[in-house]
């Protein structure tokens, strides 16, 4: 048997992080959202860049959402 890590009962996301990406998967499919600062970068192409723009929004805003994940130096 394969072992298994042991999680919280705590949910990871809050709602108000599921709420604006789903917003932004939403913004996406309609061709409005863009990406880089001002929207001057140009639409958005792909669903992963459409996740991390909605969780982004949720930081702003304040919502529970997970740190960045940041690259270790070596």
């Amino acid at each position: 048997m394969a072992a298994t890590t042991k999680r919280s009962g705590k949910r990871r996301y809050g709602t108000a992080a599921g709420k604006s990406v789903a917003s932004a998967m939403r913004r996406e499919k309609m061709g409005t959202l863009r990406s880089g600062p001002g929207g001057k970068a140009g639409t958005v192409k792909s669903r992963k860049q459409a996740i991390a723009i909605g969780l982004s929004e949720a930081r702003k805003k304040g919502a529970k959402v997970p740190k960045r994940p940041t690259s270790k130096k070596s």
